[in-house]
């Protein structure tokens, strides 16, 4: 193992020519973060002209992953910024990005969102699409905005009095061969000059048909996949048990092939040699054109109590799991993290306390390395593993700013926060790869059509 976890990081990573009829096909992608939007659009076949985001440590990695690009680091409200942000946007075929919108809820008091200084960020979006006017764009955004009845607005906003021609759908990572469950609002449009309407996706339908289900009995509590009683279910449960078929992937088929990585790695690349051979379709994908080396391999250390409430969690379980002995704040005497005075585990702590399952994916995950543990070893994921879950390849490597201490942009939490943060936010590279392909072929409709109108005419 390497102890050098700065060397050799090779700038971008080999990609695939795109054919002739992908060739001028581009992307902007605004509050683009480390760039899992880019990622499936490249892999798409597509450009990817510029990334823009004010954290500088995620931009830090989308250079790093596309040299290509053109990258804007800062706030899109500073003039400077936009105007490179519209220079970029002028030129693509397509603007994506994913702005944070924070006030839901005025949408019951009648007051329009697109208003509201909360969401001055969305509102920037829709001003960089007025003015670009690219053929076709994709917003992506929480599921909150449907409950909070958001929906209407936006789609009136992002038509542009008609100039495009939008439409919505909530869509789940997992119904994508992403080996995570994470639901995701996305507004798809085509300028109406094209012919042609905008597109949604079809997914597998996994999510509808696979649950855990929990059993107890006289042994302590167990997990176990349970798939619906039809013919559509049982063809994705036989996929899900299936390591070479890519339609539905679990936990097990995406990361077991890192499992040996031992608690509290210090060291943050390896050699290939030194990892086992790939053992399903996925890690396979995900190995596929690599680096020199693998990265993201550091595996945060372990508290004790942690470890020993780990061991009292069946695979696929979480805090209710514990016996009582296990919901003490303190197991072993150390003392560690904030104490709420009532000797027992606060509810805080819960969301901590979750193993994966290894036959099926895995839950939405956040931005903080103890959101997931390991189905097998008492631990947590390193990046690269929750990069897994994401369906980043492994060629993709996460990075910081070289810059030390507080800069305007950064996020507290050190380097080792910031990638995982860079994660957990990311679209996953899977679900987009399917958006852009979905607007491709929309695209090549659009031009078939006018190929023969003009033949006609």
């Amino acid at each position: 193992m390497s102890r050098d976890s700065r060397s050799n990081i090779a700038v971008g990573g080999r990609q695939p020519e795109p054919n002739a009829d992908t060739y001028n096909l581009s992307v902007v992608d605004l509050f683009s973060g480390a760039g899992g939007l880019s990622e499936g659009f490249r892999q798409a076949g597509f450009n990817v002209l510029a990334g823009s985001d004010n954290d500088p440590d995620a931009l830090a990695t989308f250079a790093a992953n596309f040299p290509e690009a053109q990258v804007v680091l800062g706030d899109i409200r500073q003039a400077s910024v936009k105007e490179q942000i519209l220079d970029a946007a002028q030129q693509a075929t397509v603007l994506v990005g994913g702005p944070p919108c924070q006030a839901f809820s005025q949408v019951r008091n009648h007051a329009r969102m697109i208003d509201d200084p909360r969401n001055a960020l969305y509102r920037e979006f829709v001003d960089t699409l007025r003015i670009a006017l690219p053929p076709v764009f994709v917003m992506e955004n929480v599921t909150g905005m449907d409950q909070m009845g958001a929906r209407e607005q936006i789609l009136s906003d992002l038509s542009l009095d008609g100039e495009y021609d939008v439409r919505a759908q909530v869509v789940d990572a997992a119904d994508f061969g992403v080996p995570q469950t994470r639901k995701r609002l996305l507004f798809m449009g085509v300028r109406r000059n094209h012919g042609v309407i905008a597109p949604l996706l079809t997914g597998s339908g996994a999510t509808d048909s696979a649950v855990l289900a929990r059993f107890t009995g006289d042994r302590r509590p167990r997990y176990q996949l349970v798939v619906q009683q039809n013919l559509l279910s049982m063809r994705l449960a036989e996929a899900l048990a299936d390591s070479d078929d890519l339609t539905a992937v679990t936990a097990a088929q995406a990361i077991s092939d890192l499992a040996g990585l031992p608690v509290g790695n210090r060291y943050d690349d390896l050699r290939w040699s030194e990892l086992p051979e790939p053992n399903s379709a996925y890690q396979r994908l995900m190995r596929s054109d690599p680096r020199d080396k693998a990265f993201n391999l550091q595996v945060p250390r372990l508290n004790k109590d942690t470890e020993l409430r780990l061991r009292g969690i069946p695979q696929g379980g979480n805090h209710r799991d514990l016996q009582e002995e296990l919901l003490n704040r303190y197991l072993t005497g150390q003392r560690w993290g904030q104490d709420n005075g009532t000797g027992k585990l606060s509810r805080k702590h819960f969301y901590a306390y979750r193993r994966l399952h290894p036959a099926l994916w895995a839950w939405t995950l956040n931005t903080k390395a103890d959101c997931v543990y390991h189905y097998e070893v008492p631990r947590a994921l390193s990046v690269r593993e929750m990069a897994r879950l994401q369906s980043f390849p492994d060629r993709f490597v996460f990075v910081t700013d070289p810059q030390r201490g507080p800069i305007e942009g950064r996020h507290d939490g050190g380097p080792g926060h910031s990638r995982y943060r860079q994660v957990g936010n990311a679209v996953p590279p899977l679900l987009a790869k399917n958006v852009a392909q979905s607007l491709m072929n929309t695209l090549s409709v659009s031009r078939e059509q006018k190929e023969i109108r003009a033949k006609a005419g």
